[in-house]
């Protein structure tokens, strides 16, 4: 991933939406760096896509400030292409080649930087160029979307659930992408998506909504920095085991039997050296397994809090 600039590609501050008396969004800020690529997650209905939409204007926002690159969401249109929103659903005219629906969306950029079948190679979607939008799967209409917003070679793309419909060599063909280009020319990224693991593998930050606002974000090794790890334990002799791992310091159990394990929880943990501390007490270790921290789990955390 490239390094970030301290220079802000997006902020959005006390933003708030609401659906009548339900409100979605509840003085939400959100910030992305420019160079950076963030992930925005949260559970479904918890205001993802809104929050997008409010972003690019799509709809309006009940109050906050939002700049994007200077622009406002009433003015995107100024910036001619180098903003860019792709959704889940696409939306291309279904009797169209796909190199037409390129060519097409070519004369309406002013500022076309890549050619229709530079984008096609780009995208790996050469072959199709002859298929008409209709008669082409889900991932490569997602893949068409995403080469009509490459023509104008943009500086911030906003992608909402990019995996949507693609297959392992799909994602991956989509991942090394938005590394090229982030890598190569500095384009900014912001994802929304459920795939927590394919955010963690490409992302340089996350920001996590829940209720309404951002409840963490920022650089996700900073998130990850003394978060907790698990670690599953089965042993011969659980009641033993269970009675010598609560006297130890810095370990909690969260679970004495989870599905045959006790399930333990710490923010430091060597699990050779607990290992050795359980033979040593004639405690026989069956399995031990340890879950490093990860965006997964943060996340969890992070949404589960409050829940009975």
């Amino acid at each position: 991933m490239s390094a970030a600039n301290s220079a802000l590609a997006l902020s959005v501050n006390g933003l708030n939406k609401s659906y009548g008396s339900f409100e979605v969004l509840k003085n939400l800020d959100l910030s992305v760096q420019q160079g950076s690529i963030l992930g925005l997650v949260g559970l479904n209905g918890s205001g993802k896509t809104t929050t997008i939409e409010c972003i690019l204007g799509l709809q309006a926002s009940n109050s906050g400030f939002i700049s994007l690159f200077d622009y406002s969401p009433q003015n995107l249109h100024e910036a001619q292409g180098k903003i860019v929103g792709i959704f889940d659903t696409p939306s291309l005219h279904p009797n169209l080649t796909l190199r037409q629906s390129l060519e097409h969306a070519a004369l309406l950029t002013e500022n076309q930087a890549r050619s229709p079948a530079r984008v096609e190679e780009l995208l790996s979607i050469k072959q199709f160029a002859k298929f008409k939008i209709r008669h082409l799967s889900l991932g490569n209409k997602r893949r068409a979307s995403l080469a009509h917003a490459l023509l104008s070679n943009p500086d911030f793309i906003v992608l909402d659930e990019p995996f949507n419909g693609l297959d392992a060599g799909g994602v991956d063909d989509v991942l090394e992408l938005i590394q090229q280009l982030n890598d190569e020319e500095g384009t900014t990224f912001l994802l929304s998506s459920h795939q927590l693991p394919y955010l963690e593998s490409i992302c340089s930050h996350i920001a996590i909504l829940h209720e309404g606002t951002i409840a963490a974000s920022g650089a996700i090794k900073n998130l990850l920095e003394g978060s907790k790890h698990t670690v599953l334990l089965r042993s011969e002799s659980p009641s033993d085991a269970l009675s010598f791992l609560q006297q130890l310091k810095d370990i909690t159990v969260i679970n004495p039997n989870a599905s045959g394990y006790i399930q333990l929880e710490t923010a430091e943990l060597d699990s050779s050296e607990l290992n050795r501390q359980l033979v040593t007490n004639n405690i026989a270790v069956d399995e031990l397994i340890l879950q490093r921290a990860s965006l997964s789990n943060l996340f969890r955390s992070i949404t589960s809090k409050g829940k009975s």
